[in-house]
């Protein structure tokens, strides 16, 4: 794999060598059975380079606190976008992510001229889009959207927890852990969780 230091923008195509803004973009919760899916677009601001970006999930979580405090304070614009339970559980998870993906770009202060995405998908846009396979590890704009992704959605599922104390929603974020699975068993699905994946349908008692 790339490092970072190695991978360049260049190498996505002649389009990629221009000058113009770039945001960055990635997404927190995918995998869990409740709660949003949140995605985070960073235009970083050369002049101001932030140390220790990196994936948001080799991080401790008061890492991941303190970088997102530097991106917010020193990022040329930052913007975050969510797709519900409910639209995840209409849609299907991808199409939810790319639907918040598209919601943090669109709320950015700054028109990006170009738009890197971590993964293989990407959201349709207005502007051109290509999709970084393990981007945060090798795009900086990327690690800071995964920073802020997750810690934005790690608040969520504080807010979660206070809400439906019963699932431990602060301590597993909503994945399935074997106490958030014993939790769905004894107490059945709450509002928060997504009824489209498995776990959860299965869980559901009967009227």
């Amino acid at each position: 794999m790339p490092s970072r230091k190695s991978f360049r923008l260049e190498d996505l195509g002649p389009a990629w060598a221009t000058p113009g803004l770039v945001a960055g973009v990635d997404e927190a919760g995918r995998g869990p059975l409740a709660g949003p899916v949140v995605a985070a677009a960073v235009i970083l601001d050369a002049g101001r380079p932030i140390k220790g970006l990196a994936d948001s999930k080799t991080l401790s979580p008061g890492r991941r606190a303190e970088l997102a405090d530097q991106i917010r304070a020193h990022a040329l614009c930052c913007a975050l976008g969510r797709a519900s339970a409910e639209e995840i559980d209409r849609m299907n998870i991808l199409q939810a992510t790319l639907l918040a993906m598209r919601r943090a770009v669109e709320a950015l202060r700054l028109v990006p001229h170009r738009v890197v995405v971590d993964g293989n998908r990407v959201p349709a846009l207005r502007m051109p889009v290509a999709a970084v396979v393990k981007g945060d590890a090798k795009v900086a704009a990327i690690s800071a959207a995964s920073i802020l992704a997750k810690v934005d959605r790690d608040l969520l599922c504080l807010d979660l927890d206070g809400q439906y104390p019963h699932y431990g929603f602060a301590i597993h974020k909503g994945y399935p852990t074997p106490a958030h699975l014993a939790a769905l068993r004894e107490h059945g699905p709450c509002a928060a969780h997504r009824t489209s994946f498995r776990p959860v349908r299965e869980a559901i008692k009967p009227a």
